[in-house]
């Protein structure tokens, strides 16, 4: 549970507070301090899981835990940039709301697809659309230094029409399993009844083939 890929899955989570704490500050130093959190954050999401990898250290409380702490700094990430004036054009809530929602469709789908014992990979389209999602968060988190928040706006909106693309294929790949089931279980259903009408028919015919004998007696 203590290794070092699981530690630096815990950190990802513990700086999540402070991160959350820029909103109740308008002070530089605490803003630029968030995205500095905020990047080593996101660092931490690509080594922990190679060091899992590498060093032979997955455990299932790596991958419990990793999911989560990554929707949680991603989650706070978004209500910062929305709760914070002149972070970003009201127009740009679009795809924060995009994200968002994809996020807790995504999450209920894994949920459901696991108690069925069905993965559900994760896409190099999705991994696109992480890249894209942190990069633009860092950037707005730093707003006011440089032009970085409005290059981060831009990256938002492609990270917002990537995960709609994204959502859209997991809940596809969803209903695909769910049509495969449904379709297994009214040939399952076909087949009983079709056994039982024949086993009707065999029974049938023998009880006529008894009358017809006691007749000729």
């Amino acid at each position: 549970m203590y290794s070092l890929p699981n530690l630096l899955t815990i950190s990802r989570i513990v700086v999540i507070p402070l991160i959350f704490l820029s909103v109740y500050t308008k002070c530089m130093f605490f803003n630029y301090m968030a995205g500095i959190l905020f990047i080593a954050a996101s660092i931490t999401d690509y080594f922990d899981g190679k060091l899992a990898r590498d060093r032979g250290e997955v455990s299932a409380f790596g991958r419990l835990l990793d999911p989560i702490a990554d929707k949680l700094l991603v989650a706070t990430a978004l209500v910062v940039i929305l709760a914070k004036p002149g972070m970003i054009h009201e127009i740009s809530y679009i795809p924060v709301f995009v994200i968002l929602c994809r996020e807790l469709l995504v999450s209920g789908l894994r949920e459901f697809l696991r108690e069925v014992n069905v993965g559900l990979p994760v896409t190099r389209l999705a991994k696109w659309k992480t890249g894209f999602q942190m990069t633009a968060l860092a950037m707005i988190l730093f707003k006011g230094w440089w032009i970085w928040a409005n290059i981060g706006e831009c990256l938002l909106w492609i990270a917002g029409v990537l995960t709609f693309i994204t959502g859209y294929q997991y809940f596809e790949k969803s209903l695909e399993y769910i049509k495969n089931e449904n379709k297994a279980k009214d040939t399952k259903v076909g087949t009983k009844a079709n056994v039982q009408s024949k086993e009707k028919i065999t029974h049938k015919a023998a009880k006529n083939k008894k009358t017809a004998t006691k007749a000729k007696k």
